[in-house]
């Protein structure tokens, strides 16, 4: 055994279709929920934690609460004195938080980590909330005609990959059709209640345009959440032989790049794909697991326009650069299909709160492997993907987890 490995003990998501703040909840209430029921998750006491990270990307805009990191000491006892920090990468926090600890981990200073992503965003109208997340793109810079940041931006990654390959519409449809399909299967899914239409097309009235090609169904939730997982070491297993992790991160890609959309179209320029940085962060996840996509039996990747989905079906190599719909309509990515995406309903149909996505896609790739993610479990996963963006890619982080054995 890898005497560097960092297993996932345990984690829990909570409901992402609930609205804390009308609960009367802050983040205090929020990380309370998460911290406690992810230690009860793993089947550890709150002092048995050597460090505690924080994944959160907004909390001083939506809520006026700064200094998340000291939050889980602040409401849970048995974490008072104990190391934590908060991390900030937009929509990938969460994946930079557990790169900390799987760092802190693998350098020996700690044989226990627990990680904790949350994020408040109905405390303010939907208008405001939008305004909030476009803090995150490059402001002042690009985007300052648009009238919602993030949808103009991801309509901006469809039009280029219209003028590199061609692109039909409907590919972007049958995307989020299939997200809202399996967030139906999901008792933790935002949307798996929501009347939705099986087949979504570009009816103005059914489905209106919020920039250019993205429409309204083209886009992931506002969402109130958290999700939490509990990692340790392999020496740490050993001096506890009765532990039944629920799996082993193999594999970890991180790669940071200019905040600017255009910066990035600009240098790849000519290159074989849209954002090289990506797929080579995919690809040092593999490495690292010393796998390739044909051992892997699902991924959760980072679907918060439908571009965003349709430009991780390509960088992962799923097809040939410009050719994610030849896996769309192939049925690839369905459940039973060659390699399943999103099969909880990724952030489209199951929700981003985007302090957490990042822990929550690692949540749903561990249940995955170990075969308890219910009525959306891909049959006989062994080893599953998690592709995570910050901003218009800015931070891309992978991860390959795989079953214990």
């Amino acid at each position: 055994m890898d005497s560097t490995g960092v297993w996932i003990l345990g984690g829990y998501q909570s409901d992402f279709a609930r609205n804390v703040d009308r609960e009367g909840l802050d983040f205090s209430g929020l990380t309370a929920e998460i911290v406690r029921s992810t230690l009860d998750a793993a089947r550890i006491d709150a002092g048995e934690v050597g460090v505690v990270h924080v994944a959160n990307a907004f909390g001083e805009l939506f809520a006026r609460q700064g200094h998340l990191g000291a939050m889980p000491a602040s409401v849970e006892d048995g974490l008072w004195g104990t190391p934590a920090a908060r991390h900030e990468a937009a929509c990938a926090s969460g994946s930079v938080a557990a790169l900390s600890a799987i760092a802190d981990l693998r350098s020996g200073a700690y044989r226990t980590a627990l990680v904790v992503g949350v994020e408040l965003e109905k405390t303010v109208p939907g208008d405001a909330a939008t305004s909030i997340l476009g803090t995150a793109a490059w402001t002042g810079h690009e985007g300052e005609s648009a009238k919602f940041m993030w949808p103009h931006m991801f309509d901006a990654v469809a039009a280029e990959y219209d003028h590199r390959y061609g692109l039909d519409p409907a590919h972007l449809r049958a995307i989020s059709a299939l997200n809202f399909a399996n967030a139906r299967a999901n008792p933790r899914a935002q949307t798996r209640g929501w009347s939705i239409p099986e087949t979504l097309s570009d009816d103005d009235i059914q489905n209106p345009v919020v920039e250019g090609r993205v429409r309204r169904f083209d886009c992931s939730q506002i969402t109130d959440g958290g999700a939490g997982v509990v990692l340790v070491t392999d020496d740490w297993l050993r001096d506890h032989p009765a532990a039944r992790p629920l799996g082993r991160i193999d594999g970890w890609g991180h790669r940071t790049v200019g905040l600017g959309l255009r910066q990035k179209l600009d240098r790849s320029a000519g290159e074989t794909h849209v954002f090289p940085h990506v797929r080579t962060a995919v690809l040092d996840a593999f490495d690292r697991a010393h796998l390739t996509l044909d051992d892997i039996d699902g991924f959760e990747v980072h679907d918060c326009f439908t571009p965003s989905e349709y430009l991780a079906i390509d960088h992962i190599g799923l097809t040939a650069p410009g050719e994610s719909w030849k896996a769309i309509e192939a049925g690839d990515i369905e459940l039973g299909g060659r390699l399943p995406i999103n099969p909880s309903g990724g952030l489209i149909g199951g929700g981003h709160p985007v302090g957490a996505t990042g822990v929550r896609m690692l949540v749903d790739a561990a249940r995955q492997v170990s075969g308890t993610a219910g009525a959306y479990q891909v049959d006989g996963a062994k080893a599953f993907g998690t592709l995570n963006f910050g901003g218009s890619t800015a931070t891309t982080v992978s991860f390959v987890v795989r079953r214990a054995p």
